[in-house]
């Protein structure tokens, strides 16, 4: 019988490299063309099937997460939970944060700033997902900046390495991460690396090493929009390539739901 696979957002950290902006808001709440940032992830894993989601959430903008998502999908049977990570501790820390919250069940976890163009191609992925680990490697130009994936002449992953001074491949690991259970008890025996934090990198290596690891290449844009510049590219790109368009209807109807609400309580406080 195949397990139910839940869903993690991380949308915690500072986000230093976009402040004053993110001085007020986090970096996840920022728009990116006609809607925030967490929507981008949030429907890939609507898209997947995923009824549950977890959000993981940086304490000083907690608040303004709950007034925009709060209950926004509880009609369509979409339940979002919300967890504080006081200090970031790595992308590996998210599978402990939210270890009560995956149980026994597969989990997806989306990076909350990064933007996918074949987020269907992407949601079926981590449908057919049945157990191991799953990660999805784009090719990129600079590859020196990234966690990095080796493969052989057949097309199978046979190395990864974080931002290599001499890259063994030009296909670098995106921001989406399917895991069954184990990730749990794979990310509690991690040591932290030199920056002092858990990588998720680590954990695909013990997959890997497990030869339990998939990598799926990816074509399309992806986008990471954690810098001033990405920010205002995946703007652009959104708009461009008319990623808006292709977001799952339940979210369509939510937000404009969510907007007449707030349009109707405007009016009401200026009678």
């Amino acid at each position: 019988m195949s397990k139910k696979i839940k869903g993690i957002i991380l949308a915690g950290g500072t986000a230093t490299r976009l402040f004053p902006l993110t001085a007020t808001t986090s970096k996840q709440l920022l728009p990116v063309y006609d809607k925030q940032m967490i929507f981008y992830p949030l429907n890939i894993l609507i898209k997947a099937g995923i009824k549950e989601i977890l959000i993981i959430v940086a304490p000083d903008h907690s608040g303004q997460f709950l007034n925009l998502l709060g209950s926004i999908f509880e009609k369509y049977n979409i339940h979002l939970e919300f967890k504080v990570q006081k200090v970031p501790k790595g992308l590996a820390d998210a599978f402990i944060v939210g270890e009560n919250f995956i149980d026994n069940d597969n989990v997806a976890m989306v990076l909350g700033d990064n933007i996918f163009e074949d987020s269907t191609r992407l949601a079926q992925d981590i449908k057919s997902f049945k157990k191991g680990g799953m990660i999805f490697a784009k090719e990129v130009s600079d590859p020196e900046r990234f966690g990095i994936v080796e493969f052989d002449k057949n097309g199978k992953a046979i190395s990864i390495e974080e931002k290599p001074e001499k890259p063994k491949s030009r296909y670098c690991v995106t921001g989406i991460y399917v895991y069954d259970s184990d990730v749990v008890k794979i990310a509690k025996r991690l040591s932290p690396s030199g920056r002092g934090e858990i990588e998720v990198t680590d954990i695909n290596k013990k997959y890997l090493k497990m030869k339990k690891l998939a990598v799926n290449k990816i074509k399309g844009a992806w986008l990471d929009a954690g810098t001033f510049d990405s920010l205002l590219e995946a703007g652009a790109v959104v708009k461009e390539k008319k990623i808006y368009k292709d977001f799952d209807p339940i979210i369509n109807k939510a937000i404009k739901e969510f907007n007449e609400e707030l349009k109707a309580l405007a009016k009401k406080r200026l009678i």
